[in-house]
């Protein structure tokens, strides 16, 4: 950043806003989990009955509390009437202009509370139900969808201060090459990263002070369009944010492109339609049956990281153009082990940047290389991840890094390498395990009924870590079929662990597996959705159902990729009643992503049984 782009952020830090738009982003992340915990919001009659009770009550009600206050404290809004302010908002014109043609003013959040915020609403509802007796002020239903938006912006670092501080920053900075352009009369569509639309949004669900900052900024309302999704090449959301990367990039001299921030693909398809949520509590006891001595693994931690080579300096002139950087870990973590190839913005003169995701320690490691067959290392640099998580935590790192030369380059002057990085804050790791089967083992499937033979697998289905280390062995063991009762044990899953002592981790009674100590039950579930598999209930209530789903959702199907290899694990709750992904179980590889450290135990012993129904139906 030179002292004219210095300049210019300055410039841009000096807007005035009216209102703390990073406690208010808060709210407005708060607010968009419970709308999402309330899908019935989204679409179909739910959504049209609720712009109706937003038109005929909540607008009228507000407008007589705007004139002079008709309760003690804040007015509570109901949370369907919230959802359609909140997006009537959202078009600052026009709400503007309706606001003021029906009730001759801007109708603002002035004493007025959000629904989730958990201030009583007795006062209100007593208001309501007098000026409304026909409409009661609660208003529920079940229908589903999602929406990109809030699906971009429910990730874990987003929350953080740190982000949202320079979110907030980002922001004005937004706002400064708006005002640029309309100074220098530049037509242009500005389009924000996500971190910036989230404040940008902040901003306008207050509306007065929106309407009031954004006149005296650029001598309009701001207008926000959130209805053209379309990004192919060529398009004006493509070429607008292509122009507003290079304007922002020459006007502060820093990268706009941010880790956590950048456009993720279209929100993953739902797996319900009607909200799911258990009889039952999720439980924050124990479980795993006092097993949890078996998952002693160390924690560890993962970033976003979105990497950059903007420029190269001193470059012979036999390599320019013709160079381009590796990157690694200095030391693999277990999470990135591998090296990637970028180029160099000032040799393409195209922007390319590296999404990855790795441990928050260690080195990253730069190698510059030509372009030849036998590719040649030029020279070394890197970057430490204390820049990121020393001290004082940072968010982006910007500078330039000398390369110490490999044996036998020779220059005059050292050439610099000008590395651009960004990063989320670090968040729990997922438990990585691989599992192994050392022969084929040929068992009847799980559920099926069983022989009255007598039979031991001969070998262990070895269980490991992410690096190679064993965690614990499991079998399945079929019991001879006694006299006894049909709840009588038919089969068996033991466990040995790396001290060498054998336990029984799950008993087949009946129709279903009683695992950890009749902790959790695993069985098939009753439904007829092609893709549902197992359920498995205890402290808490996943769905194990066949393909790649939520988060594990691909973003590029391969032709060769069969869905039917993989399963994923879906925890339904009061808090997820349309379900989160806890695991991603491979069957054919025996590979198992496990995001819970409730599920680890849990989550292996159910994909040590599926795995079975798997290879059963493949032999």
């Amino acid at each position: 950043m030179d002292m004219e782009q210095e300049s210019e952020w300055n410039a841009a830090q000096n807007i005035s806003i009216s209102e703390n738009l990073l406690d208010a982003a808060k709210r407005q992340l708060q607010f968009l989990e419970v709308v999402d915990r309330n899908r019935w919001l989204y679409e179909g009659p739910a959504l049209q009955w609720a712009i109706y009770r937003y038109n005929a009550c909540w607008l009228p009600l507000l407008a007589k509390h705007s004139e002079s206050p008709i309760t003690e404290g804040p007015l509570v809004v109901p949370l369907d009437c919230e959802w359609v302010w909140h997006c009537h908002r959202l078009n600052p014109v026009r709400y503007k202009s309706d606001c003021e043609e029906f009730y001759g003013k801007i109708l603002d959040n002035c004493n007025v509370a959000s629904s989730v915020q958990g201030i009583s609403k007795s006062e209100t509802e007593e208001i309501w139900n007098k000026l409304y007796p026909d409409e009661p002020y609660d208003f529920d239903m079940t229908r589903a969808f999602s929406t990109e938006f809030s699906e971009a912006v429910s990730r874990p670092h987003v929350k953080s201060d740190l982000f949202l501080e320079a979110a907030v920053a980002r922001y004005k900075g937004f706002l400064h090459i708006i005002r640029r352009n309309r100074e220098r009369s530049v037509k242009r569509f500005c389009v924000p990263t996500y971190d910036i639309d989230l404040i940008w949004h902040t901003h306008q669900l207050h509306p007065a002070s929106y309407c009031k900052d954004l006149t005296e900024l650029i001598g309009k309302v701001l207008e926000h369009d959130d209805t053209d999704q379309n990004r192919a090449k060529g398009q004006k959301l493509d070429t607008g944010f292509s122009e507003t990367t290079k304007q922002w990039e020459e006007t502060f001299g820093s990268r706009y492109w941010r880790a956590g921030a950048m456009y993720r693909g279209a929100a993953p398809s739902p797996v319900a339609t009607i909200p799911c949520i258990p009889e039952i509590a999720a439980s924050k006891s124990d479980s795993t049956g006092g097993f949890e001595r078996l998952i002693d693994g160390p924690k560890t931690s993962y970033i976003e990281v979105l990497l950059e080579f903007v420029e190269i300096k001193n470059l012979p002139e036999s390599n320019k153009g013709k160079v381009n950087v590796l990157f690694s870990k200095a030391q693999p973590d277990g999470i990135f082990n591998v090296k990637r190839k970028l180029t160099i913005q000032s040799e393409t003169g195209q922007k390319q940047v590296a999404i990855f995701q790795c441990q928050p320690s260690g080195y990253l490691l730069f190698e510059l290389v030509s372009q030849s067959t036998k590719a040649k290392t030029i020279g070394t640099c890197y970057i430490s991840m204390e820049e990121f998580f020393g001290p004082v935590y940072k968010l982006s790192v910007e500078r330039w890094l000398d390369l110490a030369p490999s044996s036998g380059t020779v220059g005059s002057e050292l050439i610099s390498l000008r590395v651009a990085a960004s990063c989320t804050l670090p968040i729990p790791a997922p438990h990585v395990a691989q599992m192994l089967q050392t022969s084929r083992i040929t068992t009847r499937f799980c559920f099926s009924p069983l022989s009255s033979m007598v039979r031991f697998t001969k070998s262990w289905s070895l269980i490991l870590d992410a690096a190679g280390d064993e965690i614990i062995r499991l079998r399945m063991r079929e019991l001879k079929r006694t006299k006894s009762t049909d709840k009588s044990s038919t089969k068996e899953i033991h466990a040995r662990t790396k001290a060498g002592e054998t336990l029984v981790v799950g008993q087949f009674i009946g129709q279903e597996w009683s695992l950890l100590d009749s902790v959790w039950s695993l069985k098939p579930e009753n439904t007829t959705n092609k893709d549902s598999a197992l359920l498995l209930t205890g402290p808490h209530m996943v769905k194990l159902v066949t393909g790649r789903k939520l988060d594990y959702e691909p973003k590029h199907v391969h032709k060769q990729t069969n869905e039917r290899n993989f399963m994923t694990a879906i925890e339904f709750s009061v808090d997820h009643p349309y379900g989160k992904a806890v695991a991603l179980i491979d069957l054919k590889t025996g590979l198992l992503t496990l995001q819970e450290d409730w599920f680890a135990l849990a989550g292996i012993v159910s994909a040590f049984v599926a795995s079975k129904h798997f290879h059963k139906g493949r032999t």
